[in-house]
């Protein structure tokens, strides 16, 4: 049995998008610039930097673009990489992409169970120009090619109208209700993207049933001043240059692609969290970056049964993977230690503006923790 020891969520530098989705938070920032930036690093020599023995055994890669995910031409290649080194991956995109799902199937057999789709489910763009066939149907070619799959539905208020019609559609074609995320405004604060209140809000998504809705919705505003391992167990990686960041307000610790011989460090955000609370929860935490936070796993906010056939969107090996925790597959460090580890993150981060605040976080948090 496969036990993962790191969840690294990869950022794909693609700017492009052929949707335009009310509630997409890249134009909100003004950046998309519909372009897809050439990588560094070729497929090849990102796997080999990317092998078990350097990241320390078997890895979960999240792959995301700042636009459509599978626009790149290097996303499949780079996959390909990964499953051969043994890694299981995730890839987002909005299932419009026929001939993309196409090169993923010919990736060897052997490895589909090692790979998980992420079909994002915009209602609206899909019935805009006429794609909800082509979404489910590719929802179907990975269904029938042993790929694990989910679908997911960002709830912008846009879709309240819709609602009973997205339900009967996810229904009718997949057998099951979508899970459902939160929206976000991507500022400072990162609050909800929504004209409603909290509660208005909460019962309005919560009729999906969704584990993932309910887990997000729960701690979503939280500042999270617990002792966090990302930057040990948990990394952002840029796959167009390398850096690899602890989290995504976190510091960058090294470029992993200029020397694939250089071992990968590991320096923990620790108590000093620079966010204003950890808006990807559910993957983060739900993998056990806080290991103090008691969380669904990563498993129950991605599965569904089908009510067609009784199938699951998870197939078994990739269902078990997704069910583990980072701190069962990991050492924990003492209470002095995580001291110490917070205390080198504070030092190499005095040239950030918001350090000031982070030594009263971090003052605070050490004396509660006594």
């Amino acid at each position: 049995m496969d036990k993962i020891v790191k969840f690294i969520d990869c950022y794909v530098p693609t700017e492009a998008c052929n949707f335009k989705c009310a509630y997409c938070y890249i134009p909100t920032l003004q950046n998309f610039a519909n372009k897809t930036r050439k990588l560094n690093y070729d497929p090849e020599h990102i796997g080999k930097a990317l092998t078990k023995e350097r990241l320390g055994g078997v890895c979960i890669f999240n792959l995301c673009a700042g636009g459509e995910t599978l626009l790149s031409n290097d996303v499949v290649p780079i996959t390909e990489e990964l499953v051969k080194n043994g890694h299981y991956v995730m890839i987002v995109t909005n299932g419009s992409i026929s001939k993309k799902f196409d090169e993923i199937i010919k990736i060897p057999k052997k490895y589909h169970d090692q790979i998980f789709i992420k079909f994002s489910y915009h209602f609206l763009e899909l019935k805009k120009l006429n794609l909800m066939d082509k979404f489910f149907d590719n929802v179907k070619k990975m269904k029938d090619a042993g790929i694990s799959y989910t679908i997911e539905l960002t709830p912008g208020d846009v879709y309240i109208p819709y609602i009973d019609e997205i339900k009967k559609t996810c229904l009718e074609k997949a057998g099951a209700l979508p899970h459902v995320t939160v929206a976000r405004v991507e500022n400072e604060e990162i609050p909800i993207m929504t004209e409603l209140s909290r509660e208005e809000y909460i019962k309005t998504w919560s009729q999906f049933d969704s584990p993932m809705f309910d887990f997000k919705i729960k701690v979503f505003g939280e500042k999270r001043k617990e002792f966090c391992y990302a930057g040990k167990w948990s990394y952002i990686l840029d796959l167009g240059t390398g850096d690899l960041r602890q989290c995504y307000r976190g510091r960058v610790l090294q470029n992993i692609f200029k020397d694939i011989s250089s071992p990968i460090k590991e320096e923990p955000i620790g108590y000093c969290c620079p966010e204003p609370h950890c808006f990807n929860s559910h993957a983060f935490l739900a993998y056990g970056d806080i290991p103090e936070l008691e969380t669904p796993t990563f498993a129950e906010q991605r599965n569904r049964i089908s009510e067609i056939d009784g199938s699951e969107w998870l197939c078994p090996k990739m269902k078990q993977i997704m069910s583990q925790r980072l701190y069962d597959n990991n050492t924990q460090l003492t209470e002095n230690e995580k001291i110490k580890a917070t205390k080198n993150n504070i030092k190499k981060n005095r040239t950030e503006k918001n350090i000031k605040r982070i030594k009263q976080v971090i003052k605070k948090a050490i004396k509660n923790g006594k």
